[in-house]
């Protein structure tokens, strides 16, 4: 994949990530004079078109913040649902996204966060756990901490943990997880919001959570 630059109104392309067996589908967008980068890490059965994680992406680009939201696993691997929940190889997969990311011109310098949902999150937590100060701040929506477990005290970036109000086995779950952390991390609990955030005005309220913890801890 070519080196992207970047232009006075900033950067948008749909790109191939090269990694370790695969090419991955990729949407990077960096808005003109970018304070930060987010990347998207999806859940179990999800992809780089997730509409609740595009729907979270224009709140982050609309504060200054770019994005980029890739598939964790290509279509074939997809078919064994053995990867989907190995959250070692995903997260292996995200530190080689997190590599060629930073060597793109239009995202060189530019402080990294992470944006998990579901398994994802789970990703997330572990990758940045061995990349130490190399992620700036962890966002997980929705997500299972949990199966980070053995990792999440070595995290040190900023975190934050958005859970339904009725997501209930999930909620003590990442309340379980918050326990372990010992960086700076915080549970926001969305009221009448169940796994997906699908009622109305939650994932709004999820967006709001997500775009105010990254802005202060990103930039």
């Amino acid at each position: 994949m070519e080196d992207m630059t970047s232009a006075g109104n900033g950067t948008a392309a749909e790109v191939v990530i090269p990694v370790t067996g695969a090419a991955l589908g990729a949407h990077l967008a960096i808005p003109p004079q970018a304070a930060g980068l987010v990347v998207f890490v999806h859940g179990s059965g999800s992809s780089r078109h997730s509409p609740r994680n595009q729907y979270v992406a224009r709140y982050l680009r609309d504060a200054g913040l770019g994005t980029l939201l890739f598939d964790l696993l290509n279509e074939a691997e997809e078919g064994d649902r053995g990867n989907v929940f190995d959250i070692g190889l995903l997260a292996g997969r995200l530190s080689e996204v997190l590599s060629w990311v930073r060597g793109q011109q239009a995202a060189r310098g530019l402080p990294v966060g992470l944006f998990g949902a579901s398994t994802g999150a789970a990703a997330a937590l572990w990758a940045a756990a061995d990349a130490g100060d190399g992620v700036a701040a962890v966002v997980s929506r929705g997500g299972r901490p949990d199966l980070a477990d053995g990792r999440l005290a070595a995290v040190r970036a900023p975190t934050l943990l958005i859970v339904g109000g009725l997501d209930h086995t999930v909620l003590e779950l990442n309340r379980q997880a918050a326990a372990q952390l010992t960086c700076e991390h915080a549970v926001e609990v969305v009221p009448g919001a169940t796994h997906l955030f699908p009622e109305p005005g939650t994932l709004q309220q999820a967006a709001t959570l997500a775009r105010d913890w990254l802005v202060r801890h990103v930039r």
